[in-house]
């Protein structure tokens, strides 16, 4: 079993990629098949550093959590045939971009916000997937069996590795996998005193904008700069519209104490006219990560990142 894949040796520069929840492919077929949509999303933004980087795809490095915390995998048949549709298309259509802003999905997102303010009111909710993340989450917080250690040090380990070399590091954290590089992050701050620096953070379909992952993150009950990681250079968090996971999609308010205390350049929030656009046998998935990742916006972002290279 492999946690970290393609950790790379000559470049300069370093993805890292953190999955969210769920049972993924085999760690290999899953990265190849994030490589190839992160590659879409670049060209539809540029074309010139989508070629670049497609000249060394050891870059990029996957942290395949996921087999450790669910000992299963996911039919990679499943996927694939969705993901070359998607890699095919260019946007979202207009039937897409109805549903995703639908009422029914408006409905929704009131429901679970009021569910966020009001915890007692999760065992109420009719969407049986929304009360099954909350209880993997929970699992994740509580460090039951020591399982949120032992995720966070599949990440820690190159990540320390990285730093100590002075690489410019993207992370990309999708879904719960973001709260895991976040919380990660803290611990190399606060625990570890690892004096490297993430260049940017970058956060796709996140629950970090939810109190309750917000009262449950590492340091949530500290105060001043104890509280949060002193480690990332710059963040940019997207969220696709109708994405309930990413239930506040705006960060830059939550974590404002971050650029008041001097602790990161600038938080980001990208989510307007944001539309994830993957679709299998189910219908649309606004959540997925290959949706995110062959993103025109998202694309943008990873090539403005590769591009500053030069002036690092």
């Amino acid at each position: 079993m492999l946690s970290c894949l393609a950790v790379p040796t000559d470049t300069a520069q370093r993805i890292i990629y953190i999955p969210g929840k769920n049972p993924k492919p085999l760690a290999e077929q899953h990265r190849r098949e994030l490589w190839r949509s992160l590659l879409a999303g670049v060209g539809h933004a540029d074309p010139i550093v989508q070629q670049e980087i497609a000249k060394t795809p050891d870059v990029f490095s996957l942290i395949a959590w996921n087999i450790i915390y669910y000992q299963s995998y996911r039919s990679f048949d499943e996927d694939l045939p969705w993901i070359d549709a998607l890699l095919k298309r260019t946007g979202a259509t207009p039937e897409e971009i109805r549903e995703a802003l639908s009422f029914r999905r408006r409905t929704a997102r009131f429901m679970y916000s009021l569910a966020d303010l009001f915890n007692f009111l999760i065992p109420l909710l009719p969407d049986q997937a929304v009360k099954h993340t909350i209880q993997e989450t929970t699992r994740y917080f509580a460090n039951a069996g020591g399982i949120g250690a032992q995720v966070r040090e599949l990440l820690k380990a190159p990540l320390r590795e990285m730093l100590a070399q002075n690489k410019r590091v993207l992370i990309i954290g999708h879904s719960l996998g973001s709260v895991i590089a976040y919380d990660a992050l803290w611990e190399l701050t606060h625990i570890e005193k690892n004096p490297g620096r993430v260049d940017l953070f970058l956060t796709l379909g996140s629950p970090l904008g939810m109190r309750y992952t917000q009262q449950r993150l590492l340091g949530a009950h500290t105060k001043g700069k104890r509280r949060y990681p002193h480690n990332i250079r710059r963040w940019v968090n997207v969220a696709a519209q109708g994405d309930l996971t990413a239930l506040d999609p705006i960060l830059c308010d939550d974590f404002r104490a971050m650029q008041k205390l001097g602790l990161v350049e600038s938080i980001t929030d990208v989510n307007r006219g944001i539309f994830n656009y993957f679709r299998n046998d189910r219908g649309l998935n606004v959540h997925r990560s290959y949706g995110y990742l062959v993103n025109p916006r998202v694309g943008e972002i990873i090539a403005q990142w590769w591009n500053q290279k030069e002036a690092a």
